[in-house]
């Protein structure tokens, strides 16, 4: 794994991925796990809404729902189109390295 070869531990690589410029590895997986449990979240209130047969509650979940899908399907899309970047990198762009050190 790319955070092993340089030391940095899984949650100090999300917390640069937050911090620097474009987004990195363990942080995009970050967000996809939270993606999945929101949707997890989600489809069990669009099942409790399903079983009050509360229309407006029903069409609420559901575009809750929307919303997320879309959410994930632009950032997958804008990742695709930009690609990650290495935590080396966004270390670089923090000044937590020396610029002139070359990557192994």
């Amino acid at each position: 794994m790319e955070n092993r070869k340089s030391g940095v531990s899984p949650a100090e690589a999300v917390l640069l991925g937050a911090l620097a410029p474009g987004v990195n590895a363990p942080t995009w997986n970050t967000l996809k796990s939270a993606f999945v449990l929101l949707g997890a979240c989600l489809a069990v209130m669009l099942g409790l809404a399903f079983s009050s047969s509360d229309l407006a509650l029903v069409l609420h979940v559901g575009f809750l729902v929307l919303i997320t899908a879309t959410l994930f399907f632009l950032l997958s899309w804008f990742l695709s189109q930009t690609g990650l970047v290495s935590i080396e990198h966004q270390m670089q762009d923090l000044d937590l390295v020396p610029k002139d050190r070359k990557d192994e």
